[in-house]
């Protein structure tokens, strides 16, 4: 047994090819436990084993720094890097983060949760160490779904004609591109069949071994020197028009990225290059686990020992498959209506809206501003369109929908999937800033619905009656499905005694279940619960001056959310209204959703003891 809890960096340079195998095949089983239990990334990082085995026996961490991206693959970087003993607690409270964070390790060179950032944060690293005088390689490691944003080209073109600048120590930019076609669905574009049309034919391992041989004979340099236009010639045949050379890169590949041997002896070999690098690694996504291999999309990133809901009935929906079924409903009556996507056709439950209209479905790839200025091209063109992206995503494109979108006023619809807080993922997935983003673009509407029915009401009021940006945001996890008439304003509900009562409690979107069972319990406090949380309706503000105690809960940041906003109305006003507000403050950690609702005081003792006692 190779992997034990002694397992370091150092113990695996030591090992054989044979033994460093072995050791792929034990962090596997590995990874289908702890990953099948605690939930996270698990074909992404079955994918990249024998990668990150590799680059921890050649290169030397954390002197030489790792920057992963997405940082869902770099499981098998946490378990060789003194991390081991603490995997059993992968995204558990107070265990190890799913994604990289230096705060948690000094093998971890940068946080990795978006996509897209790599080659930009590896290249100031790199400068760093230049300006610094400190040795060491940065080694980039991007899938290919990262590869189809648009941060990363700026990040090579940058790279590319800074060679003289970033690398003068003992030490090089390297990026490994991860390809195991696809991103979290399958990759999509034309950065997707360039990719599988790359070929080398080993020309650089050719052109050392040849240089080494000449060096060796008695005409020396002067053969050498004497076949530099035919070497030329050659390279041209064999890597035509190649957009990574293009760029100022060094192109290696493609390799195949399950060959320890082969793998080694590439890296070893671009540490000897005083130049940029790509290595282009052919990878399998969910390598050695037959499910995953089969199924990478739905194997990307699984639930904590849940099993998947198959084809939903109503009652056991989730929020993001409500959307999918009612924007394909929607289509069917209005051949307006595109549906737009940045990789994450099945996530949003875009698939429903793909399979039944493939000519007006979009999947933009890990491109989220993209997104956001092609749905406003479709809109100038006189169609409607919707964006499914995840809320932490959508903060990539605040710039498009200020400039690109607001000031024409163009209509489109955002559906934000994992608005609010979203577990395990930790403080680079959960959907708190969306509000205080969203409402500082004018002309600006935002819907947080509660149940199901809400949310297709919402989702059809924003298509056909709002205009400038409509935002409908709803929550990770099962649809809450009630009784009650859905709204897409507000709701006020009177506390079960009937008595007049001075306090309100004011909230919004999933929590507001805790709060109505404060009242269902007895508690003498009145509900406001707010659906089109922006703008605020006249009767909204009216009905808050009816009372002297005013509560607000916000699964949200506190900083430029409703909350703010209301009690800014009110001091403006002159209002004699005690107002107190909850809401989430900075960036919430990793741990389960309950947990992180009782942390927030969103939990019903929580609101209680805020309300009565606070």
């Amino acid at each position: 047994m190779y992997l034990t809890h002694d397992i370091t960096p150092e113990r695996v340079k030591a090992l054989s090819f044979a033994e460093k195998s072995a050791l792929c095949n034990e962090i596997r089983k590995l990874l289908i436990s702890v990953v099948s239990t605690n939930g996270g990334h698990l074909a992404s990082n079955l994918g990249t084993v024998e990668l990150i085995v590799a680059m921890h026996s050649v290169f030397n961490s954390p002197v030489d720094k790792f920057i992963f991206d997405v940082g869902h693959q770099a499981y098998t970087h946490k378990i060789l890097t003194g991390r081991l003993s603490e995997f059993e607690k992968l995204r558990q409270e107070g265990g190890l983060s799913g994604f990289p964070r230096p705060s948690e390790s000094e093998h971890d060179a940068f946080i990795g949760g978006h996509s897209s950032i790599s080659v930009s944060a590896g290249l100031g690293i790199a400068a760093a160490k230049s300006l610094k005088g400190e040795d060491g390689n940065v080694v980039v490691v991007a899938g290919d779904g990262a590869f189809t944003g648009g941060e990363i080209y700026e990040g090579l073109n940058n790279a590319g004609k800074n060679t003289a600048k970033p690398c003068k120590t003992n030490g090089n930019l390297i990026v490994i591109l991860n390809d195991n076609q696809m991103c979290i669905s399958k990759s999509s574009g034309a950065l997707a069949a360039y990719l599988s049309q790359i070929r080398t034919k080993g020309y650089y391992e050719t052109k050392n071994r040849v240089k080494k041989a000449l060096n060796k004979t008695a005409l020396g340099k002067k053969a050498s020197g004497a076949i530099g236009e035919t070497k030329r010639i050659i390279k041209g045949a064999l890597i035509s028009n190649n957009l990574f050379e293009n760029l100022g890169f060094k192109y290696f590949g493609p390799i195949d990225g399950h060959n320890i041997e082969e793998l080694v002896y590439n890296l070893e070999l671009v540490k000897t290059i005083d130049a940029p690098c790509l290595v282009h690694v052919k990878t399998k996504k969910g390598k050695g686990y037959i499910p995953a291999e089969e199924n990478a999309g739905h194997y990307h990133g699984i639930g904590a020992s849940r099993a998947p809901v198959p084809d939903c009935t109503p009652n056991t929906c989730t929020y993001s498959e409500v959307f999918g079924k009612e924007i394909t409903r929607l289509g069917e009556e209005n051949e307006k209506i595109c549906l737009i996507t940045a990789a994450m056709k099945y996530a949003t439950g875009s698939n429903y809206f793909a399979k039944r209209f493939p000519e007006r479905f979009f999947d933009t790839g890990i491109a989220e501003a993209h997104s956001a200025t092609f749905a406003a091209g479709l809109a100038s063109g006189g169609l409607t369109p919707v964006f499914a992206v995840y809320s932490t995503f959508m903060q990539r494109c605040f710039d498009q929908f200020l400039h690109d979108a607001s000031i024409e006023k163009l209509r489109m619809v955002l559906a934000i999937d994992r608005a609010g807080l979203s577990g395990e993922d930790g403080p680079t997935h959960q959907g708190t800033f969306d509000v205080g983003l969203l409402s500082l673009v004018p002309d600006t509407t935002i819907y947080s619905p509660l149940t199901a029915e809400e949310l297709r009401v919402c989702l059809k009021k924003a298509i056909y009656d709002d205009s400038g940006i409509s935002a409908v945001r709803y929550p990770r996890g099962i649809a809450y499905n009630h009784d009650e008439k859905a709204v897409s304003d507000y709701a006020l509900y009177k506390n079960r005694n009937r008595i007049k009562s001075e306090k309100l409690i004011i909230t919004y979107g999933r929590i507001a279940k805790n709060a109505l069972r404060l009242i269902e319990n007895g508690y003498n406090a009145d509900v406001l619960r707010l659906v089109r949380i922006n703008p605020i309706s006249d009767m909204v503000c009216d009905i808050i001056s009816c009372y002297n105690d005013v509560i607000f809960f916000e699964e949200g940041s506190l900083k430029g959310g409703i909350a703010e906003k209301i009690s800014a109305m009110l001091a403006r006003e002159g209002a004699k209204i005690r107002f107190r507000a909850r809401g989430v403050e900075g960036f919430m950690r990793h741990a389960d959703l309950e947990r992180q609702l009782k942390l927030c005081g969103f939990d019903l003792d929580g609101m209680r003891d805020f309300v009565f006692n606070g």
